[in-house]
């Protein structure tokens, strides 16, 4: 079975055109790509890169096989760039939990643009941006979303490789508690008290925070089916906060839909009269 860049190649003896784009963002996704050191040479020799600042200034015009858009739209010049992004790509896959989710930068959608505007910068009417900060996914079709703060490098090439390969790509979707069960790494929360969101969060690091003693912080954001709800219910019911709790779920993946909504319900539960940000 041929891949959807596969189907779309007019010449399938040609590599695939791969160009990766950022919008804002902190670099790390593009850099988990270079820090592929050995796997990188396998990339480099199946796709022919075309677009990547951050590791070359050869620049080629479109149109792409294969784009990698990192970063989240922030600007209205941005939002305009990623439908031009999105007509030159026949597959457009966002990495990191800025392009899929917003990024850490979305805590300011629940902030009052204007102030932010006035305290950060001398002359704020020279500055053009957005009054929030948004996935990707919510202004053009994505092909595949590839998460993390910053992504698994391995999860990249294997998604890479699978759709030049003409596999259809695959990530994890199960929850953080898993691979802290395979790991044998004993539970926080049960065991100390910690408020973790590993069970309502998609794994990809290999549980590292909690085998340090700590708390999953969602940098995947959330696993397939989570029940938020259920779980900060039960961490308020055994005496965690909900000044604790918020700040979980309005993290590395602010924006995301179920991390989202449920940190408004909890601000909103506590003072009845916030609109908690964006519904």
């Amino acid at each position: 079975m041929k891949s959807p860049v596969q189907q779309t190649l007019p010449d399938i003896h040609r590599k695939p055109r791969l160009a990766v784009f950022k919008f804002a963002s902190c670099d790390g996704c593009q850099l988990s790509l270079l820090d592929c050191e050995d796997e990188l040479l396998a990339v480099a020799g199946a796709v022919d890169i075309v677009h990547f600042l951050e590791a070359t200034s050869r620049i080629e015009p479109g149109p792409y096989d294969i784009a990698l858009v990192e970063g989240s739209i922030t600007t209205p010049h941005d939002a305009e760039r990623i439908q031009e992004v999105r007509r030159q790509s026949r597959f457009l896959m966002t990495i990191g939990a800025c392009a899929t989710a917003g990024g850490i930068q979305a805590l300011k959608n629940w902030a009052d643009h204007e102030d932010f505007l006035r305290c950060v910068y001398a002359r704020p009417e020279f500055i053009s941006t957005l009054e929030t900060s948004t996935a990707i996914a919510d202004h053009v079709a994505v092909d595949f979303e590839l998460r993390g703060c910053p992504i698994n490098r391995h999860q990249l090439i294997e998604v890479l490789m699978s759709l030049i390969s003409g596999h259809k790509p695959r990530t994890a979707t199960h929850s953080v508690c898993l691979d802290c069960k395979r790991r044998g790494t004993v539970c926080v929360e049960v065991a100390q008290g910690i408020p973790c969101i590993g069970p309502v969060t998609q794994a990809g690091c290999g549980a590292i925070c909690p085998a340090y003693d700590r708390g999953c912080y969602g940098c995947f954001g959330p696993a397939a089916q989570p029940n938020c709800d259920s779980l900060t219910s039960q961490y308020l019911g055994t005496g965690s906060t909900r000044e604790t709790l918020v700040p979980l779920l309005h993290n590395f993946n602010a924006d995301a839909p179920a991390f989202r909504d449920a940190g408004n319900r909890l601000q909103q539960s506590d003072t009845p009269s916030s609109t908690g940000g964006r519904s």
